[in-house]
């Protein structure tokens, strides 16, 4: 995928090319995926732009990070809660099963 022309800086733009062709290939990112990817990227590369000038983010820039990087599945509790696209979720009870002890 083209990244966009509107990344900040080197920062972001590496990011784009590290996330872009993993999320792809896991069929996460579509191409209604694609700005928020770069939303993402952007403030991945102003992260770490402040970071080096020995600043802090704001909370609200934290946050708004981890949850596009939740939105495609990028920490270890979104994982089991993104499906590639196409994947239709397991429609039913997943509780269904469960019998009290003693119960027929």
């Amino acid at each position: 995928r083209d990244r966009p022309d509107c990344l900040p800086n080197a920062h972001a733009v590496k990011e784009w090319q590290r996330l872009a062709p993993i999320l792809c290939a896991n069929k996460l990112l579509t191409e209604a995926g694609l700005s928020a990817l770069g939303q993402l990227c952007a403030l991945h590369g102003k992260v770490v732009q402040l970071y080096a000038a020995g600043e802090a983010p704001v909370a609200s820039m934290v946050a708004q990070m981890r949850g596009l990087m939740n939105d495609f599945g990028l920490t270890p509790v979104a994982q089991g809660k993104v499906k590639p696209a196409g994947e239709a979720a397991k429609p039913g009870n997943k509780f269904g099963e469960l019998r009290k002890p003693g119960a027929k």
